[in-house]
This record gives structure tokens, C-alpha cells and sequence, in this order.
């Protein structure tokens, strides 16, 4: 068995956490020539290249991103265990990487990990915003633990994955306080010609809505389509048209943005699930997220 060596791992990991060479020189007190070749011995002993240039910079590869996570592990328990033998107070932190979907509310991802926020002991959060794709990519090479999104993760990836329904909810269709006096008629006759900020038509939602709309006879206006939701809200504050958002975040919506609510309907659902590289989740706080979503999400 070949044993990594941590003294090159060292440098590498400086050099990604300092983001280039030359802070990491300054950072090490060395040459950069000399960091350069302890990078090189570990990429030779890996058999990957773990650094590629971009521009007058490096970024980091596939490989250099999954190095790096654990490379962050291992000095953080170094730190911890030096804390130890001089007798420094400390308490572990559990380590939970969580991939946030671009679409998933974020009123909704805060009630989520704010329980972890306060657990005992505590766990320290690394929060990935991005697409499906590329977070289930970094699901794939282990740098993250868990992925929340907003429809299940498709059967075609390359690796198993497992989709792990947290929950359903209706949806609910809120204004600013000031658009709504100018609308007219009860809900939801009100949304008829009424301008809309609505999901992006490749949305699962907007689809749903789409077949509502036409049900209830109502032609809403649509004025934009957002794929991010936060930004749809801030733009709702102007008072620029209605949105919709999912009844489970119904009240901190109101309560945080001053929307009024006109009206819910149950027949369009928002669908939430946590996507995992394991059958059956065995990460103490993964267990956690999940069990709390569970319980927060109306079914």
C-alpha cells in the first residue's frame, strides 16, 4: 500500500484554499517553484491532475475538488487534535455538505437547516447553491452529502442515486399590498388578465399552473418568468404582479415580504425530495434534515 503524503497534500490544499500559488507562498513562507513541485509529486502519486490553468490562474479539477474535501477534513481534525493534547476546550463538528437546487425555495431551505444551526453538537454547514446537474455531479465525486430539489433526480445519471420524498404542498398566490387594491373580483377571477411573475415555463410548477389556469378560465398577464424564486419575490415587492409560492412558506413569505395572500389552490403541488449517493442515509444530520422536512412539509 502506497501512503499519501500529507506534507504535499499540505501544499496543495494551501494553494486551493489561498486560490492561487502566490498567496500560498506568502501563506507557507516558501518559493512558489518549491509548491509547485510538492504539487506535482501528488498528482504523480494520485495518477490525476488535481490543478489546470484558467486564464493567469489555476482552478481546481474533478479530482483537485474531491482531494480538496477531504484534504479540508484532515487538517481540520489535525487543528482539533492539537486543541486536544494542550487541552483546548473544543466540541467536534459534524460535517454536512448540502447542494441547494437553484429552484428550491429559500424560505423553505432556511427552516430546513436552521434546526442544524442550533443542534448540539454542533454541524458545521457547507452550502452549495447551483443547477441539478452540476450539483449532482459533485454528489457523485462525494463533495456533497445531500442534494435538495425540487423534482427527483432523473434515472438516467451516470451513478446511483436515490430520491428521498420529503414532502407536498399546495401552492399559494400572493401580491404586494398596493397591486392588490387595483385587482378586481374574487379568487380567482382576480388573476384573470392580472400581471404575473411566474416559475419558468420548464419548471414542473409552471406547467401544473398552466393547466390550472385553463381549468379555472382565468388568462393571467405574464409579464416575467423566473427561474429563481428569491429574485421573483424581491421583484414582487415592487408591486409588479402576483407570484406564487409554495403554502408551506406561506406565512413567512407574508410576514417577511408584506405580500397579501388572494388565494391557494391544492391542485397544483410543489414536490420536494432529498437526492442521496446511498440507499439509506446513514449521516446523523442528513437524518436529521430529512426528519424535520418531513415533519414541516404538509403532505
Amino acid at each position: 500500500m502506497e501512503w499519501l503524503n500529507y506534507h504535499h497534500l499540505k501544499y496543495f490544499w494551501t494553494v486551493a484554499k489561498e486560490g492561487g500559488l502566490r498567496a500560498a507562498a506568502e501563506k507557507l513562507n516558501v518559493s512558489q517553484p518549491s509548491i509547485c513541485a510538492q504539487v506535482k509529486s501528488l498528482e504523480e502519486s494520485l495518477g490525476e491532475s488535481l490543478l489546470r490553468r484558467q486564464g493567469r490562474g489555476l482552478v481546481l479539477t474533478e479530482t483537485g475538488h474531491l482531494v480538496f474535501g477531504y484534504a479540508d477534513e484532515i487538517f481540520s481534525l489535525g487543528m482539533e487534535l492539537a486543541s486536544a493534547v494542550k487541552q483546548t476546550p473544543t466540541l467536534r463538528r459534524l460535517r454536512l455538505n448540502v447542494g441547494i437546487s437553484d429552484s428550491f425555495p429559500k424560505l423553505l431551505s432556511y427552516q430546513l437547516i436552521k434546526p442544524l444551526l442550533e443542534a448540539k453538537p454542533p454541524v458545521l454547514l457547507i452550502c452549495r447553491e447551483g443547477k441539478n446537474e452540476d450539483l449532482l455531479g459533485q454528489l457523485a465525486t462525494h463533495r456533497l452529502d445531500i442534494v435538495l430539489m425540487d423534482e427527483p433526480a432523473p434515472a438516467a445519471l451516470k451513478f446511483k442515486a436515490f430520491n428521498h420524498e420529503l414532502g407536498n404542498c399546495g401552492v399559494s398566490f400572493c401580491v404586494h399590498r398596493k397591486l392588490a387594491k387595483t385587482m378586481k373580483g374574487a379568487f380567482p377571477k382576480c388573476l384573470d388578465r392580472a400581471p404575473a411573475l411566474l416559475p419558468a415555463q420548464t419548471s414542473n410548477v409552471r406547467r401544473s399552473l398552466d393547466k390550472w389556469f385553463q381549468a379555472v378560465r382565468v388568462q393571467p398577464e405574464v409579464i416575467a418568468e423566473f427561474e429563481d424564486a428569491a429574485l421573483t419575490k424581491v421583484v414582487a415587492t415592487g408591486g409588479m404582479g402576483f407570484i406564487v409560492v409554495p403554502t408551506v412558506v406561506e406565512r413567512e413569505a407574508v410576514e417577511r415580504y408584506g405580500f397579501k395572500v388572494l388565494g391557494r389552490t391544492h391542485e397544483c403541488r410543489e414536490y420536494y425530495y432529498a437526492v442521496t449517493a446511498e440507499r439509506r442515509m446513514s449521516h446523523p444530520a442528513v437524518v436529521k434534515l430529512t426528519e424535520m422536512a418531513q415533519q414541516s412539509i404538509a403532505w
